[in-house]
């Protein structure tokens, strides 16, 4: 793995990186690259937004049971310029634009060979502890990982195919349609690209919950039919069903939960039509109490998803064809000073009005 080395070591042509030290302690220092194999890329870093999981792990070295236990340079949402090519590298060319996936999995198990590469028990991810991100001028990575961008696709949009990734992946897996009436409970960053997603799915008719009405008012700029603001009291389930499902006027056929508590859980089960689905995005507790029987005794069945798989390409093209628009997800941009990079991450964990905080290198 690449290292930090020490600012003395440095000079001005030093690969400089983001380096997350210690609970709210970031610092830009020297990274050491890898060198680069024959089926790698060195890509120089233009545009990267800061994610959930950055946040938790800003301000609290953890992720679910992701632990930060040494320096770890930060980031995964990310798109560049390529500037060195491996010798077998085909592709790809020096200058080209491209989004990177940021996840490296073994490719030998049998969850690799059988496509479902995402839960991978040796996936190394960017910026997920061990592994370094990619706040940083350069990163080495494999050229596979990394997918061209049309000439209409800026880098920042590029960058946004990694969480637009998982409202992609989310409705793959619950199968939504043009005859699909979906609920997505939290308005936040993933709950809004869920929201275009889903719509680019076909989905005819979309509510969006939040506690936050400043939340549901962007939601509903970026195309939901209708919103819902519900309440953070599990004793209020029943209640906010009602409103849900009135606002609605329809069966509900699938509910994304974009948070992961016991009461948005709770109210997605509540809601969702017999034979409908939940799909568990937001994993915001390792362990939830849920009335399951009810549920399953309406056969609502629920999904899960981790990430994302085989994304990229249909991102992209939602992106260059205009299908999605993810700029006005965009609320916040920095450069990469040392200034700028604690600026981003206290707005980005401050929540509030920021949606995408954005870098650019």
């Amino acid at each position: 793995m690449a290292e930090a080395i020490r600012d003395d070591e440095g000079d001005k042509n030093q690969n400089m990186a983001a380096w997350l030290l210690g609970i709210k302690t970031l610092k830009i220092q020297p990274y050491h690259l890898p060198t680069l194999g024959p089926q790698d890329v060195k890509v120089r870093i233009k545009a990267l937004g800061i994610c959930g999981s950055d946040v938790h792990h800003f301000k609290t070295m953890r992720c679910a049971n992701f632990i930060v236990k040494k320096p770890m340079v930060i980031g995964h949402e990310c798109a560049g310029i390529i500037e060195e090519v491996g010798s077998e590298v085909k592709s790809l060319e020096v200058g080209d634009r491209v989004a990177l996936e940021p996840g490296i999995s073994c490719g030998h198990c049998s969850l690799c060979k059988a496509g479902s590469y995402n839960l991978c028990p040796e996936m190394r991810f960017f910026g997920s502890p061990p592994t370094n991100g990619s706040l940083a001028h350069k990163v080495v990575h494999p050229a596979k990982l990394c997918y061209k961008l049309p000439d209409n696709v800026s880098l920042e949009e590029g960058a946004m195919c990694e969480p637009l990734s998982v409202g992609v992946h989310a409705c793959r897996r619950a199968n939504v349609g043009p005859e699909t009436n979906v609920m997505i409970m939290g308005s936040g960053p993933i709950g809004l690209v869920t929201l275009l997603a889903a719509r680019a799915f076909g989905a005819p008719r979309i509510i969006i919950t939040d506690v936050d009405v400043q939340r549901l008012s962007i939601a509903r700029n970026l195309g939901a039919d209708e919103t819902a603001k519900v309440s953070t009291d599990i004793e209020d389930v029943d209640t906010d069903v009602g409103k849900i499902q009135n606002a609605m006027g329809s069966g509900i056929d699938v509910s994304f939960d974009c948070v992961g508590f016991d009461k948005t859980m709770s109210t997605a089960l509540n809601a969702t039509r017999p034979g409908g689905k939940v799909c568990l995005i937001g994993l915001a507790k390792t362990e939830m109490t849920v009335a399951l029987t009810p549920a399953a005794a309406r056969e609502v069945d629920v999904i899960g998803i981790f990430r994302y798989r085989s994304t990229w390409p249909l991102c992209i093209e939602f992106l260059r064809s205009g299908k999605i628009d993810v700029k006005p997800l965009i609320t916040h941009r920095f450069g990469f000073t040392q200034k700028e990079i604690e600026d981003a991450f206290e707005i980005s964990a401050q929540g509030g009005n920021a949606i995408k905080v954005m870098f650019n290198l």
